[in-house]
């Protein structure tokens, strides 16, 4: 139920009647909605019947799984699974809001970062405050905006392939929500934080920055949370399913001011996963395991650009675990043509038409991925 004082911001902020409507039909559905629902994330890797022998790498998942900490701890809550365990909750927020220099009520748990991604295009964007994002984004967010009546815009990104972060700003004076995937998704490239915190500095009034860092383990980059400490307008957004091989188990967190996840409103019902609380905390507490893991990525991904620009096949340059390469055809014919040698691969973007994403996965994988994709671009 919407309070009195969520119902008097909404009017405020332009809601129409249909569309408080929907926003309210929103809030009561919850994850039933299509734009809401994670396996709609997704998008083409909810492949069915896909070959038990197949390379699947197509959704930035990571093949090495759970470390064995949070393998242990997952074993543990699932033997009390018939308790809510609230304290697995407080634990990972209180560890994560330590490791991040910021006090325990700036974190919020949550099932993975797409909810919170909803919640705040909800929170924070309106028919008269624009959701902006980067062009090619992660475009999840803009589902959950077309539904309220809120007008996404999408800002083509610099020629380094990081956010045109002044462009974006310029966008629009009245944005609500400017959101910013670093490293982004689907190129796997860098927006430096300078140009982050300039961003900051000059957005429109009222408007909130989120800064989804799902990939940014992967880079070694800075991250920051330290403008959130500063109590900036800021929203960090953090999962569990990149580095630390939990994209199954679903935890997640968003980091900002309590007032800002405090408008972001309290949409879940009950406790979270106690398994996936449990096992976020005991990744947190591995200090060995996300230099490690990044360094396998990176050398099986190197690897893999270095062959195809060997071969001729223009690739965007990424820190992540995916990177875009350009087939110079119709993307959807290439990603067709790789399903029938058993390897699927992920999806074009509207605004590259002949690109398309693919993720890194073991070096088997990659070996299987050469070897067709020579095959199918021959």
């Amino acid at each position: 139920m919407l309070t009195v004082e969520q119902s008097k911001e909404l009017v405020a902020r332009g809601f129409s009647r249909r569309n408080f409507g929907r926003l309210a039909t929103m809030i009561a559905a919850g994850s039933t909605l299509p734009f809401y629902n994670e396996p709609a994330m997704a998008q083409l890797s909810m492949v069915k019947d896909m070959p038990a022998d197949a390379v699947k790498i197509d959704a930035n998942e990571n093949p090495m799984g759970p470390c064995v900490e949070a393998l242990e701890a997952i074993h543990r809550c699932a033997a009390n699974g018939g308790r809510y365990m609230y304290q697995e909750t407080f634990n990972m927020t209180e560890t994560l809001a330590e490791q991040e220099g910021v006090k325990p009520s700036y974190v919020k748990a949550y099932p993975g970062s797409s909810a919170p991604l909803h919640h705040a295009v909800l929170a924070f964007t309106s028919p008269t405050r624009p959701y902006v994002m980067a062009d090619p984004g992660y475009e999840q967010g803009a589902g959950a905006a077309r539904f309220i009546g809120a007008k996404t815009i999408r800002v083509p990104l610099a020629k380094d392939y990081s956010h045109d972060v002044k462009a974006m700003i310029a966008a629009s004076p009245d944005a609500g929500l400017i959101y910013i995937c670093n490293p982004n998704n689907p190129t796997g490239s860098i927006t430096k934080k300078s140009d982050i915190e300039w961003a900051v500095a000059n957005k429109p009034k009222g408007c909130v920055i989120m800064i989804d860092e799902a990939y940014y383990h992967l880079a070694g980059i800075s991250p920051c949370s330290d403008l959130v400490a500063a109590d900036k307008d800021v929203i960090i957004l953090r999962t569990f399913s990149k580095i630390y091989g939990m994209a199954g188990i679903r935890a997640g967190a968003a980091i900002g001011r309590p007032d800002l996840l405090e408008k972001m409103g309290n949409y879940m019902a009950g406790a979270l996963p106690t398994t996936a609380m449990g096992a976020a905390t005991a990744s947190l507490k591995v200090k060995t395991l996300i230099p490690e893991r990044r360094e396998k990525i990176k050398v099986i991904r190197e690897d893999t650009m270095a062959f195809l620009d060997k071969n001729g096949f223009k690739t965007v340059p990424s820190v992540s675990n995916k990177f875009m390469v350009d087939t110079k055809r119709p993307a959807d014919d290439v990603i067709a043509a790789m399903r029938k040698e058993k390897v699927y691969i992920g999806r074009k973007w509207p605004v590259w038409p002949t690109y398309v994403r693919v993720t890194v996965g073991t070096q088997d994988d990659m070996t299987k991925f050469k070897a067709a994709f020579l095959k199918v671009m021959a």
